[in-house]
């Protein structure tokens, strides 16, 4: 049984938390007590008091953390300090041009990564526009942006709020994406190369295992694929 002790009451907490673990998935996952949600105050989760859904937006600006779909298509912050390691062996030691050029990558994921980072930081709404993507377009929008994610090629950078005439906010946050390289700068361009990818495969490996040592290395292993 994994016992990871805190309570998120406030976005303070959570960044705290973030900082402190490093890896910290929204939903619950198959490591049982992973999440935001299974220690987040029960007052503030879905509800009208402004909670972890409205705390997305400013957590990853103030934070210059990596967010996105990076566990069992599942989204999940990644610390500055972790989010390099993290990549580089999910990049495995290529950038996209390369892993195209390599036939490791399709002409659509390609076609969605190029409209990413020549418009980088661009709204969803925005990037499905400019890339024709909608019900008389191309379609494989959400899985190939999913993909791009969990590759770490792309990151959620922000979330804004759609306004009505009064200026009110509504609705659920807008995703914008930018490539790490651009939402990060040096602080992911200088450190990810720093090992090779199986370095940096074995830091984060044996990093989950402090977390969770009650976790067997093959669920660990699984989850970080």
């Amino acid at each position: 049984m994994n016992t990871l002790d805190f309570t998120i009451k406030s976005k303070s907490d959570l960044m705290k938390t973030i900082d402190r673990l490093g890896f910290l998935p929204f939903f619950t996952n198959s490591i049982p007590g992973f999440s935001i949600e299974e220690h987040i105050d029960p007052k503030l989760w879905f509800t009208d008091i402004p909670g972890p859904w409205e705390w997305k937006g400013p957590v990853i600006s103030e934070m210059c953390c990596a967010y996105g779909k990076f566990f069992e298509k599942k989204a999940a912050y990644i610390s500055r300090e972790w989010f390099p390691d993290f990549a580089n062996f999910r990049l495995d030691g290529y950038d996209f041009d390369a892993l195209y050029d390599d036939g490791l990558a399709a002409y659509k994921d390609k076609v969605l990564y190029d409209l990413v980072a020549e418009n980088s930081p661009i709204l969803s709404k925005r990037l499905k526009e400019i890339g024709d993507y909608g019900k008389d377009g191309k379609k494989g929008f959400d899985t190939i942006i999913t993909r791009l994610q969990k590759q770490c090629y792309v990151v959620i950078s922000d979330f804004v709020y759609l306004k009505d005439k009064k200026g009110k906010a509504y609705g659920w946050g807008v995703a914008e994406y930018s490539t790490p390289e651009l939402f990060m700068g040096n602080v992911f361009t200088d450190n990810v190369y720093k090992r090779t990818p199986q370095e940096s495969y074995e830091r984060v490996f044996e990093h989950f295992k402090e977390m969770f040592p009650a976790e067997c290395d093959d669920a660990i292993k699984s989850f970080l694929k």
